[in-house]
């Protein structure tokens, strides 16, 4: 970090991580609640016909959660530095299925940081992998935006 980016709100290789699971409920509860009505998400045999086995989750459920974290993560406050969070991009990349009761990490990585003086933060992209058994199943990269929250009225 140089003096331009040097800033408590987020920083150039910065980690952090959390582990999840889906239950064969969330999974077709997520499908219904997003208007996905693919078969692969409720209906065991059309997963078993296109070699699956069992229902797998929807990408956008996988993704939808390390977007999740990843807002979480920069729009705490726990470290007494209140931040706010803006996603400004968001891609993914789905290489393997994520079914249910499978333990999923997601893992998120800082990759560069700069200073915007126009947006009143910092742009940063970050790289961010949810995978089973160390196995990439979605593949993340985001530009965020992280400022520091202004006060809150009392």
């Amino acid at each position: 970090m140089n003096a331009s980016t040097d800033t408590p709100l987020i920083r150039a290789g910065e980690e952090f991580q959390a582990q999840l699971r889906f239950t064969r409920g969330q999974i077709m509860q997520f499908a219904q609640l997003t208007g996905d009505t693919n078969p692969l998400h409720h209906d065991r045999q059309a997963a078993e016909r296109a070699s699956f086995g069992e229902i797998i989750a929807s990408g956008q459920q996988t993704a939808s959660q390390m977007m999740g974290l990843l807002a979480s993560h920069f729009s705490r406050s726990d470290d007494g530095i209140p931040r706010e969070l803006l996603v400004l991009n968001f891609n993914a990349a789905f290489k393997a299925p994520v079914f249910a009761e499978q333990d999923l990490r997601v893992h998120w990585t800082v990759s560069e940081v700069e200073r915007s003086t126009k947006r009143g933060g910092f742009i940063a992209h970050v790289d961010g992998t949810a995978s089973v058994a160390g196995r990439a199943c979605v593949i993340g990269r985001a530009t965020v935006l992280v400022r520091r929250a202004a006060p809150r009225p009392s």
